[in-house]
C-alpha cells in the first residue's frame, strides 16, 4: 500500500502545475492533501475525485484558507472532520478516516508564526492531539498520522538550526513536543529509513526563493503507531516534485 502526503498551497493551483500527472504517475492507494484552500463546490469534479472512487474533505469556514482533502482507492470508509473540538473543525484541519487495517489522520497543523494568539493556539492544538491520540492508542488501534506538521524535529531537519531556533516551527517547545508525540508510540517513518541523512527537505520559502539552494525544512510526516512498524517497506521525500512550496512525502507499507 502506497500512501502520500502532500501541503498543495491550493489545490486549484496545483492543478494547474501537473497535480493529477503526478497522482497518475504514483498511483498512491491514499493521497492525503493539506492546505486545499477551497470548498468541495468551488473545485471541478474531476479535482474533487482525481480519478479515486471515494474523497472525504474538512474545509475551513473561511474561504481560501486551510483545509485538507483524503483520497482513497478500494473500500468506502468512515470519516469524520475532527475529534468533537469545533475550533480545530472550523479551520478544516482534520480529515480521519478508519480503515480495515489502520485509522488515519490526514492534519494540516496551524502555524503559529502570525503572533502570539496563534502561536498558543498551536501549542493548544499539539497538546489536545496528543491528548487524543493516547486514548486511542490505549483502545488497541493501528494509527498513522499524515501531513504538514509545522514542526522540525531536530537539527537535521534545518538548514539554519541555530538561526532558525528562534522562528515557530522549530521553537524548543514545538521539538520537545515532537519528542513526546513520538514517546506515545509512534515512529517517524523517513527517520526509520534515513536516521541521520541532511539535507533531505518537504519545504522551502517562496519568499526567499529558498528552494534554488535548498535551504529548507523537514516539517511534512508520515508518522506510523508502533504497532505498524513492521508493515513500513519504504518510506521518502519526492524533493523533485514541484508545483507548491511543499514536496510530496510516501511510504510504502505491507499488510
Amino acid at each position: 500500500m502506497k500512501i502520500i502526503t502532500w501541503n498543495v498551497n491550493g489545490i486549484r493551483a496545483c492543478a494547474k502545475k501537473g497535480l493529477q500527472s503526478f497522482v497518475d504517475s504514483e498511483k498512491p492507494d491514499i493521497l492525503c492533501l493539506q492546505e486545499t484552500k477551497a470548498h468541495l463546490n468551488q473545485v471541478e469534479l474531476d479535482l474533487q475525485k482525481l480519478q479515486f472512487p471515494h474523497s472525504y474533505w474538512s474545509s475551513a469556514q473561511r474561504k481560501g484558507y486551510s483545509g485538507v482533502a483524503t483520497y482513497v482507492k478500494g473500500e468506502d470508509v468512515e470519516f469524520k472532520d475532527g475529534w468533537g473540538l469545533d475550533e480545530y473543525t472550523r479551520e478544516g484541519r482534520i480529515a480521519w478516516t478508519t480503515h480495515s487495517q489502520f485509522d488515519l489522520y490526514n492534519i494540516y497543523f496551524p502555524n503559529g508564526g502570525s503572533g502570539e494568539e496563534r502561536h498558543h493556539f498551536k501549542q493548544k492544538f499539539l497538546s489536545d492531539l496528543s491528548v487524543h491520540l493516547k486514548r486511542e492508542l490505549q483502545k488497541g488501534k493501528n494509527i498513522i498520522v499524515v501531513g504538514d506538521y509545522n514542526v522540525a524535529h531536530t537539527e537535521i531537519d534545518v538548514h539554519d538550526p541555530v538561526r532558525l531556533s528562534q522562528e515557530s516551527g522549530f521553537l524548543p517547545e514545538e521539538r520537545k513536543w515532537m519528542d513526546s508525540f513520538l514517546n506515545l508510540g509512534f515512529v517517524d517513518s523517513f527517520r526509520k529509513f534515513h536516521p541521520g541523512i541532511k539535507n533531505r527537505y518537504s519545504w522551502w520559502s517562496y519568499r526567499e526563493l529558498a528552494r534554488i539552494s535548498n535551504r529548507g525544512w523537514r516539517i511534512d510526516y508520515i508518522c506510523v503507531s508502533k504497532n505498524l512498524e513492521n508493515k513500513l517497506k519504504s518510506a521518502d521525500i519526492l524533493d523533485s516534485v514541484e508545483g507548491s512550496d511543499h514536496c510530496p512525502v510516501v511510504v510504502e507499507l505491507q499488510f
